[in-house]
């Protein structure tokens, strides 16, 4: 979606910027991709959603590329993350295990980093990988944007990262206004098809296909008044019977038509749409842009929208809770219903009911008198055969002196629940209230009737009551069921990267999301522990001390920290302690602002450590205290970032070398390999030297523009290095010259094999697979230095490094 022109809508985001603070929006850049922008929040602030997605922080609109892939449900979305109201659309992206627990992640889609205008689109799991994208064992994600035409990203790291497609040019070109592409597999024609709105004339979508989801083939146009922006197309089993498949298109604002589709066009008899939504269905209302998932693991059709209406100090907008979406028969034709989905559940704790009982206006009284709460669901059935009240319903968030924050009232008379038609059935009303604390969301009928609604609720303890009301006679109720709702933020990791089980807890300090991990700020000693205990283990992770004056790998602990830690003190040395006793302690050069990297390995009462991958341990002591407990890190007095905290033998690969050094940029480690960041050159060099021999490496260029192996260099780099570049080359340079090129094309994220041999001034340069090499050429500036690895205005990954 973009910026609406219509006077409604300019009106909204005109008053939007009129009370809320503005930071003028940026792009990002490659090298420090993906960012992470956002400040610590406890999300607790007023009116912030306990169960309603909203991002950390910025602002978000329409849902985009909803996913469920490799055990994660993925939520993209519009996003300005560094201003409260609409500009420079980045996709900001959050994930779930269960639909209802997410967590922020780092942008996705940015800026700077991402060609095009990234607007709304949507995003499907390459299972079978027909499009040939997929790099390794995930199943890749990929996903399509931009205006006027498409583009496609893909992702083969479960949306850690993105890469564009053919550099992000469009793969479908539209002379007229165009946006926000759905894609979906067509099972019964085993491909890919596409809904693309666009102005051709009017509103309408554009429906294409394709085998690989990279070729795409324009097979019709539907045209409609109403079709306008954000469409979604999917297929519903009417009344959940096999073999009764209808298709749904549906607009931005919520209207929908039921159909038939046979894989290249879609009719309908219909000659109006229906709302599926009774909410304010604008930009910036209520519910706008729903967008349904792709790849459910037992194949619900899960859908959720943006709600605009919400906003507090540092965000603006949320989602609905997820629906399952269903299609049943009535006397007026096949009709959509929504669904809370069921892991909703997972949250209740306290639950009240009642049966049976007759609400009556003369005397008085109130059911739920007694319910003090703040997020929470009923669910009701009145019988109202034979009710003489005129309304009845519920008062929530109501206080002593009789006001309320909300009143969701049935009309007997007017058959209508807040005004929107609600007929009984079979004499029945029943409706389904989820109460949150900028948000209400009701449900009626079976979910025939779903109304969507950002209300402002007063949280505090004299706001927090609930009053089952009649007015002017009585009604009775079959049923009620009252469940408190408890948070669903804060479960999981937002920017630690580990394969440490959670929840993680805190025993000491402060533990904050950065974008280059976990970063603790400490007045003594800190521990941030994991879920995970192991005795005899592989256990290594990055260390960047700030202002800490130590930080290390715990292991073997309790629950406190309690066991031994590996230790980098910026006195100047590894140290290998437990409570009570230094077990080992050893000199080496620990300064602050630098990343480090440790390795502890521990069998029985023998414990190992290994700095920053060099081959021979830094320590190597026996100490029999502990055999067993949790993983997990320390910092000691001060600030520190850790990051990459795994156990197993997964890391970087290299020749036998001592202590690594990085010259420019930062140097983790994570299971791929060793992963470099760099704005300009970076090196990343080891103590070993030589003069002619042959080097060799696999290298891969995330996002950005080349990585290489660096040889025969100085301590800072200055030598020669081969390197890929996604200009389209395999280079030999050094500073100051462009020694040789050789032209091909270079893929980011696609993993490349370098090979150089060197003989006196004679350099030869391998690529790939191939026998012969692609540069053989001769400089004579150096004759011998050390090796290493080399990023250029990137993100990259080096492995498997050998000399020989």
């Amino acid at each position: 979606m973009r910026r609406r022109v219509g006077a409604l809508v300019v009106a909204l985001l005109a008053g939007l910027a009129a009370l809320l603070p503005t930071t003028p929006a940026v792009a990002g850049t490659v090298w420090d991709y993906p960012e992470f922008p956002y400040p610590a929040t406890t999300y607790s602030e007023p009116f912030r959603g306990q169960f309603h997605f909203s991002s950390q922080s910025g602002w978000m609109n329409d849902p985009n590329g909803l996913v469920y892939a490799n055990g994660l449900y993925h939520f993209f979305y519009q996003h300005n993350p560094h201003g409260l109201a609409w500009d420079t659309m980045h996709w900001g992206h959050a994930t779930s295990p269960d639909l209802v627990h997410w967590t922020q992640k780092p942008i996705a889609l940015e800026p700077g980093v991402h060609s095009g205008t990234l607007f709304s689109g949507g995003g499907v799991v390459d299972k079978d990988n027909t499009s040939g994208l997929r790099t390794g064992s995930l199943d890749p994600i990929v996903v399509f944007s931009n205006t006027d035409g498409v583009s496609i990203f893909y992702s083969n790291d479960n949306g850690q990262t993105f890469q564009a497609y053919d550099k992000g040019r469009k793969q479908i070109t539209i002379p007229d206004e165009s946006r926000d592409p759905k894609v979906f597999w067509d099972t019964a024609r085993h491909r890919w098809a596409m809904v693309v709105w666009s102005n051709q004339g009017g509103n309408g979508v554009n429906i294409y296909t394709s085998p690989d989801l990279l070729d795409w083939t324009l097979a019709s146009r539907f045209q409609a008044p109403w079709l306008f922006e954000c469409p979604d197309m999917y297929p519903l089993d009417l009344d959940g019977k096999t073999g009764q498949q209808r298709w749904v298109l549906t607009s931005a604002s919520s209207q929908y038509v039921v159909g038939t589709f046979d894989g290249t066009t879609f009719r309908t008899d219909w000659t109006q749409p229906q709302q599926m939504d009774l909410g304010t269905t604008y930009a910036g209302g209520t519910f706008y842009a729903a967008e349904t998932f792709t790849n459910t693991p037992d194949g619900r059709t899960v859908q959720m929208a943006w709600q605009g209406g919400n906003r507090g100090s540092t965000w603006t907008g949320n989602s609905t809770f997820p629906v399952t979406l269903g299609l049943v028969t009535t006397p007026d034709g096949p009709r959509i219903t929504r669904t809370p989905v069921a892991e909703l559940s997972s949250l209740g704790s306290e639950t009240k009911s009642w049966k049976n009982e007759t609400i009556n206006a003369a005397k008085g009284g109130n059911l739920f008198g007694s319910i003090k709460a703040d997020t929470y669901e009923i669910a009701a059935q009145f019988d109202v055969q034979g009710a003489t009240a005129r309304r009845f319903g519920f008062d929530l968030h109501s206080r002593s002196d009789g006001t309320a924050d909300r009143s969701v009232a049935y009309d007997t008379a007017g058959q209508t629940l807040q005004g929107k038609s609600l007929k009984p059935r079979n004499g029945k009303v029943t409706m389904r209230l989820l109460v949150d604390r900028g948000q209400l969301e009701i449900f009626g009928d079976g979910g025939r009737y779903s109304l969507s609604d950002n209300v402002d609720f007063d949280s505090a303890a004299d706001s927090q009551g609930i009053r089952l009301f009649a007015v002017g006679g009585k009604v009775k109720l079959d049923s009620a069921t009252f469940t408190r709702l408890n948070t669903s933020w804060g479960t999981a990791q937002s920017t630690l990267l580990s394969n440490l089980k959670g929840p993680w807890h805190a025993a000491g300090g402060s533990w904050t999301d950065v974008g280059g991990g976990k970063r603790a700020s400490t007045s003594g000693d800190g521990f941030y522990m994991s879920a995970s205990s192991g005795g005899d283990a592989v256990y290594q992770g990055d260390i960047t001390l700030d202002t800490a004056r130590a930080g290390g790998l715990t292991f073997r602990a309790d629950a406190s920290g309690a066991g031994y830690t590996a230790t980098l003190d910026t006195s100047g040395v590894v140290k290998l302690w437990r409570p009570g006793k230094d077990i080992s302690v050893k000199t080496a050069p620990i300064s602050a602002g630098r990343t480090y990297h440790v390795k502890v390995q521990a069998e029985g009462s023998r414990i190992r450590v290994w700095l920053d991958n060099g081959a021979d341990p830094v320590i190597d002591a026996t100490d029999s205290t502990y055999s067993g407990g949790l993983f997990g890190v320390n910092v000691y007095n001060g600030a520190a970032t850790v990051q990459n905290l795994n156990t197993g033998a997964g890391g970087f690969s290299a020749f036998p070398a001592g202590r690594w050094t990085p010259h420019g940029g930062t140097w983790t480690v994570t299971p791929a390999g060793l992963r470099g960041s760099s704005s300009q050159d970076g090196f990343y060099l080891s103590d070993r030297t030589g003069g002619d021999f042959t080097y060799e490496g696999d290298l891969s260029v995330t996002n950005g523009t080349a990585t290489g192996l660096t040889f025969r260099a100085d301590g800072s780099g200055v030598g020669y290095t081969a390197n890929i570049d996604t200009g389209g080359m395999v280079k030999l340079w050094r500073p100051g010259r462009d020694i040789a090129t050789y032209a091909t094309p270079i893929v980011e994220g696609r993993t490349y094999h370098l090979k150089v041999r060197t003989e006196g001034s004679r350099i030869r340069v391998w690529f790939g697979d191939g026998a012969d090499p692609v540069i053989d050429a001769t400089d004579d500036a150096y004759t011998s230095g050390l090796f290493g690895v080399n990023g250029f205005a990137a993100n990259t990954l080096a492995q498997n490094l050998t000399v020989g």
